[in-house]
């Protein structure tokens, strides 16, 4: 028993002493604090303590630095433990400046860490400084003067302004402001085969604007990619406004017959009451004694003998042949 307890006690310690060293080694990470001395970026004991109740991963940190120092650039610890702290990416701006050393771009760790900060990739600005990036817009549509549709796409050769990129415009605004130039150029061409003939006018024109003012990159070249032609948009706008100079016609037309039969009936009406009249004028008469009854049935007989006339004409126009059985 007594054997069987001091086993469990050495154990116990054993664990305790292990759990200890583990703690003691998270706390003061021993080894980072030699590579770092090793490789003559130092950093004290009680600065990695201090990062690590600051809640700051000192190998993210001290990394960092090490690669700074083996590039020859001399970046304080407080610099980047701050910039870590503020939401930034110390690896990727410290790789920027390196990046950016090595291609005799002036960057200070104060831009790096602005630009990082912005929400833009540093690390990829620097790249496209060097390299210069190609953007491709969209399919531009713009009409010329003589109606035709021309549909073009161009390729924009930009590089990134390191100065400018805090504050500076996007790609969308580069890409908007060249489909801007694209359309104005087109839409100011008297045809559409000045177009198709010399679509350098267009990267010309482009160029000559200015358009990388305010932006954060800066415009090498503007090459037009392709040009097709659309549909004739002139001789569209012309049917349709024949069409609609038609329905406007045919409205007034309308309007003047629908006025001319109102008129008719209205005639027609007047007739109707002038005819009305007259029973009562010969009643009138009667009474006056200046109409008598043997001149009433003279007239009577008129009437009858003209109802016989017209109906004896309007039987000869009907049935001018002889009787079909």
């Amino acid at each position: 028993m007594e054997i069987e307890t001091q086993a469990f006690g050495s154990l116990g310690l054993l664990v305790l002493v292990l759990v200890l060293l583990f703690g003691f080694l998270y706390v003061i990470p021993i080894p980072l604090w030699i590579a770092a001395w090793a490789s003559n970026a130092y950093v004290g004991l009680f600065t990695l303590v201090g990062m690590r109740l600051r809640r700051v991963p000192p190998g993210t940190v001290i990394n960092a630095r090490i690669s700074a120092v083996k590039a020859g650039l001399e970046i304080p610890v407080n610099d980047l433990e701050a910039h870590f702290l503020a939401g930034g990416n110390v690896v990727k701006v410290v790789n920027a400046m390196i990046s950016a050393d090595k291609a005799n771009i002036p960057m200070s760790f104060k831009r790096a860490a602005a630009i990082d900060l912005a929400g833009r990739d540093v690390l990829e600005a620097v790249k496209m400084s060097v390299l210069p990036k190609v953007i491709e817009t969209p399919r531009i549509t713009a009409v010329a003067k003589d109606g035709i549709q021309l549909i073009a796409v161009s390729r924009v050769t930009v590089r990134a302004n390191i100065d400018r990129l805090v504050g500076g415009a996007g790609e969308e605004t580069v890409i908007a402001r060249v489909g801007e130039g694209m359309v104005s150029t087109i839409g100011s061409s008297a045809t559409h085969k000045d177009v198709l003939e010399n679509p350098d006018h267009i990267s010309k024109n482009i160029l000559g604007k200015g358009l990388d003012a305010g932006t954060a990159f800066e415009i090498l070249s503007i090459d037009i990619a392709d040009v097709d032609v659309g549909e004739n948009i002139g001789a569209k706008l012309q049917i349709d406004q024949a069409n609609a100079d038609k329905q406007i016609a045919q409205a007034k037309a309308e309007e003047r017959r629908a006025m001319a039969v109102a008129l008719e009936q209205e005639m027609r009406a007047r007739v109707v009451e002038a005819e009305a009249e007259v029973p009562r004028a010969m009643a009138e008469a009667f009474r006056q004694g200046n109409l008598g009854i043997m001149d009433y049935y003279r007239m009577k007989n008129v009437q009858a003998d003209t109802a016989m006339r017209g109906a004896i004409a309007g039987t000869e126009e009907e049935s001018p042949g002889p009787s079909k059985k």
